[in-house]
């Protein structure tokens, strides 16, 4: 039986140069908040997301001088801990940053796709499936224990859904939800841009030098787009 962590971090940006500023878990009936003072500046982007200023945290420690750090390394790199996060590997390279590397993970993201192969979920945010799925819960969008909080409701919905529709018990469930987010998604739609709404296999027939742009747009960014180069690899043939 594995021990299920939830967890989410509010950063000074989306980009693999960015860096902590806040943590958050739940695992069983344990709920624990750290807030620091990142290794560079908080940006107004970033603060006008979580509301987290460079103020609020000139006084405090930062992550690893905090310590916190050895007990939440403790407890994400147990063999029978499982942290569970929306877009995990966002949240993975940033505690990887910190010297955390849990040894399992599930993003709610990518199960979230999964379930979808349609594609009739407009958006997989998790403050648009909140709303999509109608889960009622009393959380703050976008401050990290608040994201927690209906991260662990979504989940218990994503894990309702492949029990039934696999016929797995719950552990089986667990480890199909493992296997699922340890491989980047393949998508099928442009939901951005000047193909959207546009299928990606017909795309690639009528523009195929707007996926080679893009893809090296993806892949010298410093966004993390695992999924979109998985993808746009795989409709290149690359």
């Amino acid at each position: 039986m594995y021990k299920l962590i939830f967890f989410d971090t509010e950063t000074t940006g989306n980009t693999e140069k960015d860096f902590l500023c806040q943590i958050a878990y739940k695992t069983g009936n344990e709920n624990f908040t750290g807030l620091y003072k990142p290794e560079k500046k908080i940006p107004p982007e970033a603060s006008a997301v979580h509301h987290i200023t460079n103020k609020i945290v000139s006084a405090l420690p930062s992550f690893k001088e905090s310590g916190d750090l050895p007990k939440i390394k403790k407890l994400f790199e147990d063999p029978g801990s499982v942290v569970i996060a929306h877009n995990a590997p966002f949240d993975l390279i940033i505690i990887k940053k910190e010297n955390i590397e849990p040894k399992k993970f599930i993003c709610t993201l990518r199960l979230a796709r999964y379930l979808d192969p349609e594609e009739k979920i407009e958006r997989y945010n998790l403050q648009y499936l909140r709303y999509l799925l109608e889960i009622e819960i009393d959380a703050t969008a976008h401050s990290a224990l608040g994201d927690v909080l209906v991260l662990e409701e979504l989940f218990k919905r994503l894990k309702k859904k492949i029990i039934d529709t696999k016929n797995l018990d719950e552990d089986e469930a667990i480890e199909k939800m493992i296997e699922i987010s340890s491989h980047p998604s393949l998508l099928h739609t442009f939901k951005f841009g000047k193909h959207n709404g546009k299928r990606i296999e017909e795309v690639v027939k009528t523009d195929r030098g707007y996926l080679e742009w893009l893809l090296e747009q993806k892949l010298n960014g410093d966004g993390i787009d695992e999924d979109w180069i998985y993808t746009l690899k795989h409709y290149l043939g690359k």
